[in-house]
């Protein structure tokens, strides 16, 4: 709670000091006592606000805040609306003499002032106010700032009132054409979809996460006591692992997750189970400890497996260092290999990289169906080199790379990356 003097509480006080120092002077009991009492005014009123504050708190009044759309992509507005409503006869005389305003963060905010539309009537008062979303992440909202004037007009108290709440903003993303035919080719072809039965289907290996669960053998497994699938791999939808290599740079950061999650939506349209591996996983509201993959989102969860996806991209942190950056792909590399990415399609958005770097990517090509886009950074001037070093490492390796800059068109950097063949 913050109080103070208003211009006309400045002005009593100081017209009751000159005429106190004017009283004393020139004799005047009369001046004394006028000068008195426009001091007692602002200070007994001042006493008087702390005390029924004091015993009043925050009683009688609720308030709640809803944002809609919550989440929001970036580059997106959402609409806030704040509901007081005063729940008795004493929240009803306080509502009706407080002014509103709200906080926001800079990235809601745009650092300008917010600009809220205020409806009132007997029982409660709303608050309406667009905002921006201009960074992916979670950023908070509010809470409500309410300021009240005593009955004299000499002071001034501002307080908050309920809580603060939190907005999630997705990182943008575009519609991505759905890779059919193009991505895997002939061999592959019934991988996307067709159910035609295969002459292996007695042969059985074990559950893998992102299997159709049609395809589980009931019987072999409750005989072995652990699940065990058909091993045709074409009976079902191939699972999708988008690798994610966060740079330093921040732009380049955002450009990065908003075409790896545009990918990552466009395979799940697909119907294929997607997951993220990332070199940026960071424990936020709702998530557990450091990871550097997530589980398998599946198509037939409904529209909430979109927003599942979206949700793993709002606390990815890019390392502070270079080599931060690539111990921690290299740990989400590591982190496919453990969890049996044979068979699958593996996306990567990486920068340049090591020796290392490269030797870990090529292996995953030897077990999954590796696709990459290598984008420049533009950390220094070499940067193209080693991203061109990159992608031709990488293409030896079986990879199917495209090369990119942090300034392109998603959409075309997708398209490129559709036509280019190993």
């Amino acid at each position: 709670m913050h109080r103070r003097p208003t211009a006309r509480g400045w002005a009593l006080a100081a017209a009751g000091v000159i005429a106190l120092q004017a009283g004393i002077g020139l004799g005047s009991l009369d001046l004394v006592r006028i000068g008195i009492l426009l001091v007692a005014v602002p200070v007994t009123v001042f006493l008087a606000e702390i005390v029924l504050d004091a015993v009043r708190g925050r009683r009688g009044l609720e308030v709640h805040r809803e944002v809609r759309p919550d989440p929001v992509h970036a580059g997106q507005d959402a609409d806030v609306l704040v509901d007081i409503r005063a729940t008795d006869r004493a929240g009803r005389a306080r509502l009706a003499g407080l002014r509103f305003s709200e906080q926001a963060a800079v990235e809601l905010s745009g650092g300008r002032a917010l600009r809220a539309r205020v409806a009132r009537r007997a029982d409660h008062a709303t608050v309406r106010y667009p905002v921006r979303a201009t960074q992916r992440g979670r950023w908070p909202l509010g809470p409500l700032v309410v300021t009240r004037t005593d009955t004299f007009g000499v002071v001034r108290s501002r307080t908050t009132l309920g809580p603060e709440s939190q907005v999630a903003v997705w990182p943008a993303v575009v519609a991505l054409p759905a890779p059919s035919d193009v991505l895997v080719g002939e061999p592959d072809r019934v991988a996307l979809g067709a159910r035609t039965p295969s002459t292996d289907d007695a042969n059985l290996r074990d559950y893998r996460e992102g299997d159709d669960l049609r395809r589980v053998h009931w019987t072999s497994s409750a005989r072995r006591g652990t699940m065990l699938v058909r091993s045709d791999e074409r009976a079902g939808m191939r699972p999708v692992s988008v690798l994610l290599d966060l740079p330093v740079r921040s732009a380049a950061t955002e450009w990065t997750i908003s075409l790896a999650a545009s990918i990552a939506l466009a395979m799940l349209d697909s119907g294929h189970p997607v997951r993220l591996a990332a070199s940026g996983f960071r424990g936020g509201p709702g998530a557990g400890t450091t990871r550097d993959s997530s589980p398998y989102v599946h198509a037939r969860q409904g529209p909430e497996s979109r927003a599942a996806l979206l949700d793993l991209t709002l606390d990815l942190m890019p390392a502070r260092t270079s080599n931060d950056a690539e111990a921690a792909l290299l740990d989400a590399v590591r982190m496919l290999d453990t969890t049996q990415a044979a068979g699958e399609i593996v996306v990567a958005v990486v920068g340049p990289l090591s020796a290392a770097g490269c030797g870990a990517l090529a292996h995953v090509a030897d077990v999954a169906q590796g696709w990459a886009v290598v984008r420049a950074d533009g950390r220094h001037a070499g940067d193209a080199r080693d991203a061109h070093h990159t992608a031709t490492v990488l293409r030896r390796s079986g990879w199917r790379v495209a090369e990119a800059t942090t300034d392109e068109s998603l959409v075309e950097c997708w398209l490129r990356l559709l036509g280019n063949g190993r």
